[in-house]
């Protein structure tokens, strides 16, 4: 490791990243701009991990270069993505791991599927760790920034950051005048879930049923007795990590969760394939959430672990503030435990719990 490693100070790291995120929004805008649906939902790569896109590859092509040049030539880094050899490159390159500073792990389009449509918000997602070798985890990152790519008929485009330990923060940029706006992420402060969105994600097929009525489950128990013909709390699948932390983190949602891979099991036993699940590149800049005063989990409660990687799949739960959680999370344990939802992660993946 570096001896080294320490990211406090480093000021000029979150303008460089801010940087980079602004120049990769400008060049999916532009492509978005310049082509049409179709062009950018065409398959470009379909290997053992997630499926890249036509869209994926316009900022992937500018990544590498963009650290390299904005922070690699100051201070050694090892970046982790999607779409890199082996998943991670060291910066300047033929530098040895155990010389890189940091460790950076980054997805530069966050939530492809619904941008390349042109449906909602795509996200850049970078979160910075000192370098402790391949023990760095999640919980170990100290900076993350998160960069709205918008809808090409949309001219607000938010960013929003932290550093563990001084709050989370944010700036609203308007594409048509260059303003830039500041505000603070403000999860709500609603006590319950009536009247608000609370969501179990099931975005792709196989074990949709379960996910479901683990949903319906939760909110019965939460809500009590509904009115006929009334709908007291509603659900958002946004197909992104980042756009669903951000949702929280805004105060638009109260509860989220996220448990793809508690379903492998049960796949198993229908001999279905195990579905996409979220990665650690997806869940990288959960700091500034949980900065925000949003309350971040494993499934069981506990800090989530999982290394930095590019394979690992990681469940995750989202509570907008301690009322919700001490509310909702004993009836997610109980429904988890009554469908029969398990993980088969390593242990490695939970840590201490989340207080």
């Amino acid at each position: 490791m570096h001896p080294n490693t320490s990211i406090t100070g480093a000021s000029w790291l979150l303008q460089s990243i801010r940087a980079i995120h602004e120049e990769i929004r400008q060049s999916v805008l532009s492509a978005c701009e310049r082509q049409s649906c179709e062009q950018m939902s065409q398959v470009a790569d379909d290997g053992p991990g997630d499926t890249i896109y036509a869209l994926d590859r316009i900022s992937e092509s500018v990544l590498v270069a963009l650290f390299e040049k904005n922070i690699a030539s100051r201070v050694p880094i090892i970046l982790i993505a999607e779409g890199l050899s082996g998943g991670k490159i060291t910066l300047p390159r033929g530098t040895q791991e155990q010389d890189a500073q940091w460790r950076v792990i980054a997805d530069p389009i966050d939530g492809t599927r619904c941008l390349m449509y042109q449906k909602r918000s795509g996200w850049i997602l970078t979160g910075v760790a000192p370098n402790l070798g391949e023990n760095t985890t999640l919980a170990d990152i100290e900076l993350a920034v998160q960069t709205e790519i918008p809808l090409i008929k949309q001219h607000l485009s938010d960013t929003v950051w932290a550093q563990r330990g001084s709050g989370a923060f944010g700036e609203r940029f308007n594409r048509v005048t260059g303003e830039r706006t500041v505000f603070t992420p403000k999860p709500s402060a609603a006590t319950n879930l009536e009247h608000g969105f609370a969501t179990v994600a099931r975005f792709f097929a196989g074990g949709r049923d379960v996910l479901a009525t683990v949903d319906d489950d939760i909110h019965f128990a939460a809500l009590g007795s509904v009115p006929e013909g009334k709908a007291l709390c509603f659900e958002d699948q946004y197909l992104s990590t980042g756009g669903q932390l951000y949702e929280l983190m805004a105060g638009h949602d109260r509860f989220v969760a996220d448990l793809r891979p508690m379903l492998e099991l049960i796949l198993k036993q229908r001999h279905r394939p195990a579905s996409l699940c979220c990665h650690p590149y997806d869940l990288c800049t959960e700091l500034i959430a949980r900065e925000a005063g949003v309350i971040i989990t494993a499934e069981t409660g506990q800090q989530i672990l999982c290394p930095l990687d590019v394979a690992a799949d990681v469940s995750w739960v989202g509570y907008a503030n301690r009322q919700i959680q001490q509310l909702v999370e004993p009836l997610l344990r109980v429904a988890i435990q009554w469908h029969g939802l398990r993980t088969l992660r390593p242990e490695s993946h939970q840590g201490r719990p989340n207080v």
